[in-house]
């Protein structure tokens, strides 16, 4: 496969730091379409070629490919020269891929009602769903700080399991603090953002936290 990676995504969007953070890893050459309103053209790119028009969305040669991990899955398969961002062994993969689940449909997701009822303004505000969100939260963050390796990566070498995390305890974090009650999952979450393809990610974030509705700490 030949031609050129073009990544359309927003520098915000969690889901989106998971395919860059992929691409960063593997030292791939890329455009990044941004779809911000900033940059005219590129959401009406993507619309033509997904008509859903989420992101992110890679395309290479006569190949599209959206959703976070299958175009992870696709580089690892694309570029096999590159790190291997999920394990060739299957059981081993399977791990990886229950974990980039975790992250995504347990963190990320729950977190992401708190972000909505906050969009939706005080006329839409529900205040059941931010009390069962982050009482969601708090039962996965404890299952995180027990299970979670005291140092390196959730299986091993970092994979798409921790691409995932990323961006999910990026922001999680800032709709329910985690704590330091928690050290094992605080000190992932900081590895995680020590990492070079991840702290890119969030360098280049920063001019958008305005649009988080919840207001963006300052820790971070």
């Amino acid at each position: 496969m030949s031609g050129e990676l073009i990544l359309y995504g927003h520098p915000f969007s969690s889901y989106t730091w998971q395919a860059l953070i992929a691409l960063y890893e593997n030292e791939l050459a890329f455009d990044f379409r941004n779809v911000d309103p900033s940059c005219p053209g590129h959401a009406e790119e993507l619309k033509a070629l997904w008509p859903r028009g989420k992101f992110p969305l890679l395309v290479h040669g006569d190949q599209v490919q959206f959703e976070t991990s299958v175009i992870v899955e696709y580089l690892d398969l694309t570029f096999p020269e590159t790190i291997c961002l999920l394990p060739h062994d299957a059981m081993a993969a399977l791990e990886v891929r229950r974990w980039d689940r975790v992250f995504d449909n347990y963190v990320m997701e729950i977190a992401q009602h708190v972000v909505n009822d906050a969009l939706r303004g005080p006329d839409g505000h529900c205040q059941p769903i931010v009390d069962r969100a982050k009482a969601d939260l708090d039962i996965i963050y404890d299952y995180l700080d027990a299970e979670l390796p005291a140092e390196g990566w959730v299986c091993g070498a970092f994979s798409m399991a921790d691409i995932s995390a990323a961006p999910a305890l990026f922001y999680a974090d800032w709709v329910h603090e985690i704590g330091d009650m928690r050290p094992r999952l605080t000190a992932y979450r900081r590895r995680l953002l020590a990492r070079p393809s991840v702290a890119r990610c969030v360098e280049d974030a920063r001019p958008y936290r305005h649009y988080f509705p919840l207001g963006a700490p300052d820790r971070d």
